[in-house]
């Protein structure tokens, strides 16, 4: 996705508070986590200190790091924060969960162009889209599935993945992120 996802600078600040603290909470230094997750430690500094928006790119890095959904560092889920990156953008709609996982809804839309390659997540977080309008390329980076209008795509995302459009209509789809819970991980 592009630009920034909070809207304001009060957004970005508590973007970065959560961050700071969720590295923390894990005893990561701020050079530790940049390393990991592959961004600049300055990069990183700005996020944690609210004077930079981040990519949607930059965030799942981050949150991929530090073992939690993306919403854990977004604002709550009735103030619709949206994302944006190279090519794709999200409005976060609900986060929900069960005994088993924490589940994302977005409502998406992928900008025609380029392709936008979105870093893996956690280990065994799926993803979940329903096209509705436009044709869409997306999955693993290796092997990316297509689907159109009422299109359903599916894959394992711990690796890197991607997304775009094909041709020169914009797609508009549902993202659903099922994370699974730690202990679902070890049964």
């Amino acid at each position: 996705m592009t630009a920034a996802a909070p809207a304001d600078d009060r957004g970005a600040r508590e973007v970065g508070r959560r961050i700071r603290s969720l590295r923390t909470e894990r005893g990561l230094s701020l050079s530790e986590l940049a390393r990991l997750a592959g961004v600049g430690k300055a990069t990183l500094s700005g996020l944690e200190n609210g004077v930079r928006n981040p990519r949607l790119e930059t965030l799942y890095a981050i949150t991929a790091q530090l073992g939690v959904p993306l919403t854990a560092v977004l604002s709550a889920p009735g103030e619709a924060p949206t994302v944006r990156g190279a090519a794709v953008g999200a409005t976060l709609l609900e986060v929900f969960g069960d005994r088993e996982a924490t589940y994302e809804l977005y409502r998406m839309w992928v900008s025609p162009g380029p392709a936008q390659l979105s870093p893996a997540h956690s280990g065994g977080v799926t993803e979940h889209v329903t096209v509705f309008s436009g044709v869409l390329r997306a999955g693993p980076a290796d092997a990316p599935l297509t689907a159109g209008p009422g299109g359903y795509l599916r894959w394992t995302s711990d690796v890197p993945h991607t997304y775009a459009a094909v041709g020169e209509e914009e797609v508009h789809a549902s993202l659903l992120l099922r994370y699974p819970r730690p202990s679902t991980l070890d049964s």
